[in-house]
């Protein structure tokens, strides 16, 4: 995906371009979404220890009951399930779905704006999912972090519009991709998504990218205050906290 700005700073590698730049971000290392993914890994780990080799294909039944999205639980006093359900999956083939897209599109972010962001919209939309789920399925169970996930593809199309005078046309055409395809995975392909998480967590994604992404185009949206960096560090070890909770719960030793 490439970018096209008037003008950026050295950070970035630039040509002339009807008049603008061709912005392309240099290489970086993703450290946030990195954390993010080891820290599903680690769960998904313990999940298969407890439920047995079947689990990993199939998913489990045992570690979900503990530490899962079990709403009914959550009515009943039980609120850490709401992230406890997120840092949860069914199986291999989801955790690696997720992880795939959470690295794709967490990367992006990273490059295109600042980290602290990303672990902000990550816990919101995980949270915003989980409610809207909580209201239109009262009675069921969701485990997996597609919420914040899509949170993550909520903040993208909002920078994606904010933007748009400087994006260039293979920016919006992925995005548009990215959006078609995980509808087509939700609605045809796997009747077992919780659409209505993945609804709540794109709607607190791009909520939080309409209030924070500047509409000053001369702005560099990569910039963040003292408070953004120090929420994103708590957003970022709150689910830290939560995955090594989860495990806990999963292995009984709490």
């Amino acid at each position: 995906m490439s970018l096209q700005y008037e003008k950026e700073s050295t950070e970035f590698e630039t040509s002339a371009e009807e008049g603008e730049d061709v912005v392309r971000s240099q290489a970086i290392v993703p450290f946030y979404s990195i954390i993010l993914i080891a820290c599903l890994a680690a769960v998904s780990l313990f999940q298969f220890l407890v439920d047995g080799a079947d689990s990993i294909l199939l998913g489990g039944n045992l570690s979900v009951l503990l530490a899962g999205f079990v709403k009914p639980a959550f009515a009943g006093g039980e609120y850490w399930r709401i992230l406890t359900g997120a840092a949860l999956h069914g199986g291999l083939i989801h955790l690696l779905l997720n992880c795939y897209a959470l690295y794709v599109l967490g990367k992006l972010i990273e490059t295109l704006s600042n980290r602290a962001h990303l672990a902000i919209v990550f816990l919101l939309a995980a949270i915003g999912g989980g409610i809207l789920s909580l209201i239109f399925v009262p009675d069921g169970i969701s485990v997996g972090a597609s919420g914040g996930v899509l949170g993550f593809l909520g903040y993208l199309a909002a920078y994606g519009f904010i933007r748009r005078k400087l994006l260039s046309n293979e920016f919006l055409k992925n995005m548009l991709f990215n959006i078609g395809f995980i509808a087509l995975y939700g609605v045809f392909l796997n009747q077992t998504v919780d659409n209505f998480a993945h609804l709540g967590g794109l709607i607190v994604g791009a909520v939080y990218g309409f209030i924070q992404i500047p509409k000053d185009l001369q702005k560099d949206p990569r910039e963040a205050g003292n408070a953004a960096q120090i929420a994103g560090l708590v957003a970022l070890g709150t689910f830290v906290v939560v995955s090594i909770f989860s495990i806990l719960l999963i292995t009984k030793l709490i």
